[in-house]
């Protein structure tokens, strides 16, 4: 059965773009066109029209769905401290989908619009491409064909940074990985220092694994997770947009020599659109299919997008 149909089984409240713009209330708008335009992605058309539509309305639940956290936080403490003061943990978002859907435009402008709330909260954004092995380990061990894939991240690495973020530890580091060389870089850190909110971003991050036999306790990434995101296209729209913007990198960022992917820069168009078809044939669509798509219905949210790269259904899991 289809997660997303309008079932009388289905999990999900199911909207349409024009009917979930209503559920913005009252809720200002604190973006600029300017800042839109500086927060988007390649190839995302996203703007003002786009966020007052859609994401304000999500900005307006995830408040919602923070105030409540904080409040059974607070119950719980006095249940398990009476009147001890206790720290509460950070909020944690996680947003998940396929490459080129827009998962990274949906990040920034919800950091960008949850810091605006009247309370002012502390909002960090962190990516999983960091916790990425180095080409080097992923060449050693035959993976670089298979980078984005489960086995391409040091999963290990990533539950003790969300373990670290959730008991409030303060200053905890992330390694930082550059799209220009392709690579993690080595010595660089982004310090996350006791958020309100964490955003936290990637292909796989609704990802389970293997559930042990013996009901031993095994933590996933989404178990740290308080909201998650999934943002879906249709396989069409997500191949077409990979390719387009294969294309335009072609002609911009892969001329840098210090780019992974400056030989592309210098074949023929015909020859970049075949390299781009063959990378998303082996590698992007598979990962799609095999592990990306598979957890789309573990999310709470999902953001369905239109051929347009425009948000035109939204559904949401029932409580």
């Amino acid at each position: 059965m289809d997660q997303l149909a309008p079932a009388k089984y289905s999990p999900y409240r199911v909207f349409a773009a024009e009917d979930w713009a209503r559920f913005r209330a009252d809720a200002p708008m604190t973006l600029s066109e300017d800042e839109v335009a500086r927060l988007r992605s390649l190839g995302d058309p996203i703007d003002l029209d786009e966020v007052a539509r859609i994401y304000l309305a999500v900005s307006r639940l995830i408040y919602a769905h923070v105030e409540a956290t904080q409040l059974l936080f607070s119950q719980r403490q006095r249940f398990l401290f009476g009147d001890a003061p206790g720290r509460k943990t950070p909020f944690i978002i996680g947003i998940a989908g396929s490459v080129a859907v827009g998962k990274s435009t949906t990040a920034r402008i919800l950091k960008e619009l949850l810091a605006r709330w009247p309370t002012s909260p502390k909002v960090d954004l962190v990516t999983t491409d960091g916790f990425l092995f180095p080409n080097a380990v992923l060449e050693a061990g035959g993976l670089m064909r298979r980078k984005g894939f489960p086995e391409s991240y040091d999963v290990g690495a990533i539950l003790r940074f969300l373990s670290a973020i959730k008991a409030g530890r303060p200053k905890v580091e992330a390694p930082v990985y550059s799209h220009l060389v392709y690579d993690v870089m080595p010595g660089q850190k982004v310090v996350v220092d006791r958020p309100d909110i964490l955003i936290f971003e990637g292909l796989n991050v609704l990802q389970v694994r293997e559930m042990p036999k013996d009901g031993k306790a095994i933590p996933f990434v989404s178990d740290f997770f308080d909201i998650s995101i999934y943002i879906d296209a249709d396989e069409t729209d997500i191949h077409r947009w990979y390719i387009d913007r294969f294309m335009h990198l072609r002609d911009t960022a892969f001329r840098s020599p210090e780019s992974f992917f400056h030989r592309y820069s210098k074949v023929s168009a015909e020859e970049a659109h075949a390299i781009a078809e063959g990378l998303w044939a082996d590698i992007n669509a598979k990962n799609l299919h095999d592990n990306i798509l598979p957890t789309r219905p573990r999310a709470d949210l999902i953001l369905r997008k239109g051929p347009e790269h425009l948000i035109e259904q939204v559904a949401l899991r029932k409580l």
